[in-house]
């Protein structure tokens, strides 16, 4: 075989794998990624099953949410990334009118004005917000030199700020952490420099006096003390974190199995199709279910850190980083106010718990982080 002959061949040696890239290229996806989100959405299935007490109605209504999700996540994959930096602006603007609407037309459920009803349909705008804030804040800093000066530092900070407070006087501390957690993660990854880290760290030392006198809320103050002393009041206040305790320790290593967890099927864990549904996941899988979920979580974790380094511009870097470390608190603070070790905040555990919009919105972020990562791959082209 002469040495032309060998070089006509070896594009077609390695058409294969060229298809197979172009092919995952051309519908935007990460496959990786995907991969790990069905994982984590697949088991969230079996456990929600035995979570809601084996009703089969919540999981065809799970699965319904995760039909439009995904659907949500495949399309704004296919959005341009050029073009969610020049909308981001304008769906902050459009968010913090949602807002403002809330108090004004919102419809209220358990205590709380959270939503809006718009031709039948519920949603609350707050759930939107998770994605817009760190939108509009890796907007703002890719224009600009960074690490940011002072000024531009006091303005993202209202950026952050202004639709946060709004959602925590709702009231909805959760959330409101969350969001500002997503926008503050675009400032740290812009290079604030250290100092103003830990002068922020002490200003908050200072603060906890009058937060704690002036701003926090009756119930948002007994959730503290609960989490200090549970056995308080074991029939209020306390119930939820004993009877959550109870069933993480009962598990042992290889839980009681599947369906046959007691404080779950038995009614006495509150939630636990929602908020608590990791302490299912503990009793009836054990301990080495809960590590094998994490394992997954830490997957998704370090893929979108990938897609974030890899990215090509600095709006994409910021915006990957602040979804992928927002969806870390996510699951950092469910599973740490259902062991006991932080407040009830109320997080659900991300694509695990039952929920619509927020399946909604977290799939969405991973859209985002895919439109993020097929950019990286065409322009490489």
């Amino acid at each position: 075989m002469s040495h032309s002959d060998f070089v006509r061949q070896m594009p077609s040696q390695s058409s294969d794998f060229v298809r197979g890239e172009s092919f995952w290229r051309r519908l935007h996806i990460d496959p990786w990624l995907l991969l790990l989100l069905l994982l984590l959405t697949s088991f969230g299935l079996v456990v929600l099953y035995s979570a809601s007490g084996q009703s089969t109605g919540a999981v065809v209504r799970q699965g319904r949410f995760l039909i439009i999700a995904y659907t949500a996540m495949l399309i704004i994959a296919q959005v341009d990334v050029k073009r969610i930096r020049r909308l981001a602006p304008i769906a902050y603007i459009a968010g913090l009118l949602l807002l403002l609407a809330v108090p004004l037309f919102g419809v209220s459920a358990k205590g709380a004005q959270r939503w809006l009803s718009l031709g039948g349909f519920r949603f609350q705008p707050s759930e939107i917000m998770k994605l817009v804030v760190p939108m509009a804040m890796a907007w703002y800093f890719s224009s600009r030199v960074l690490p940011p000066r002072f000024r531009y530092i006091v303005i993202s900070l209202l950026i952050v700020f202004i639709p946060a407070g709004l959602i925590a006087r709702q009231p909805d501390l959760g959330t409101s952490i969350l969001i500002a957690a997503s926008g503050l993660f675009v400032l740290f990854m812009a290079g604030i420099s250290w100092r103003y880290i830990f002068s922020a760290l002490a200003l908050l030392a200072v603060s906890i006096y009058p937060i704690w006198q002036f701003l926090l809320l009756d119930y948002q103050r007994q959730r503290v003390l609960t989490l200090l002393d549970p056995e308080s009041d074991k029939l209020g206040a306390g119930w939820n974190i004993i009877q959550s305790k109870t069933a993480i320790g009962s598990g042992g290593w290889e839980g009681k199995g599947w369906l046959n967890g007691t404080q779950s099927q038995l009614d006495f864990l509150p939630e636990s199709h929602t908020d608590f549904i990791i302490a299912v996941l503990a009793e009836e899988w054990g301990l080495r279910g809960v590590l094998l979920l994490m394992l997954v979580y830490l997957a998704v974790i370090v893929r979108g850190l990938w897609i974030g380094f890899n990215a090509q511009h600095t709006f994409g870097r910021l915006l990957a980083a602040s979804i992928t470390l927002t969806f870390l608190v996510y699951v950092f603070v469910n599973m740490g106010m259902v062991s006991g070790l932080l407040p009830v905040v109320g997080v659900p555990l991300p694509l695990v718990s039952q929920g619509g919009t927020s399946l909604v919105t977290l799939l969405g972020g991973f859209g985002l982080l895919m439109a993020i990562s097929t950019e990286k791959k065409m322009l490489n082209q």
